[in-house]
């Protein structure tokens, strides 16, 4: 019971403190010194994080089960980069501090971490990038079929903005002239009224729903209703 109460009054304390100290400047400091604790709190959640990685690739590895070899890749590229970030491996020393040559950021460029971002991170996540280029195609294709009203609206939304984006939208909006009483079906004009009208509200409509459930989350925590931060059941 005790394991359970405790955060439970630590989480609702330092979540009112934390409201305070946005409206009561007197005690504004506070926030400042919470955060500091996150921080550090932080530091120990990534080394659980870290061990706990490591426990079950190992294990993955040990019994040989599925997408084992992933697991293996996994630990080996965790502890090169590590190796290399906290060994800060071919980091030229800082210019104030020549003589000690671990004065430089491990960010540094031509070391060892900043060759491993640039050369295999970056490739890497460019290419899975890519590769959600087709799932997202495949999705917009089955919701764009135009089965009902709703979809259709979708579908002719989706074909104005596209076109406009391409050397032909313009080209077809030059054949209204700007003064005549049709230039309002300008392919420019009807995009930017569906981008800085349509879809301003659908965002500021969807960012206020984010928000009240923000609140609502934050609530039960405060109150200890949602206990799912404990885990178990």
């Amino acid at each position: 019971m005790l394991k359970r109460t405790v955060p439970l009054i630590i989480a609702s304390i330092v979540g009112i403190v934390l409201i305070l100290a946005k409206f009561s400047p007197p005690i504004q400091s506070w926030e400042t010194e919470v955060v500091m604790w996150f921080d550090i709190l932080a530091v120990f959640a990534f080394v659980l994080g870290a061990g706990n990685l490591n426990l079950n690739n190992l294990k993955k590895i040990s019994e040989r089960k599925a997408g084992w070899g992933y697991a293996a890749i996994t630990l080996l590229a965790f502890w090169i980069t590590l190796i290399c970030g906290i060994g800060k491996l071919g980091v030229p020393p800082n210019e104030q501090y020549l003589g000690y040559a671990w004065s430089g950021s491990f960010e540094a460029e031509g070391s060892a971490f900043w060759w491993i971002f640039n050369y295999v991170y970056v490739p890497l996540a460019s290419t899975m990038f890519a590769t959600l280029a087709f799932y997202i195609s495949s999705a917009a294709f089955r919701a764009f079929r135009a089965n009902n009203v709703e979809a259709s609206l979708l579908l002719l939304t989706a074909l104005v903005v596209l076109v406009s984006q391409t050397s032909s939208g313009p080209m077809l909006s030059d054949l209204i002239p700007e003064e005549s009483t049709w230039a309002i079906f300008k392919i420019d004009t009807i995009r930017g009224v569906l981008v800085n009208l349509f879809n301003t509200l659908g965002t500021r409509a969807v960012m206020i729903g984010i928000a009240l459930g923000v609140v609502s989350t934050s609530l039960k925590v405060l109150m200890g209703v949602d206990q799912s931060y404990l885990g178990g059941d």
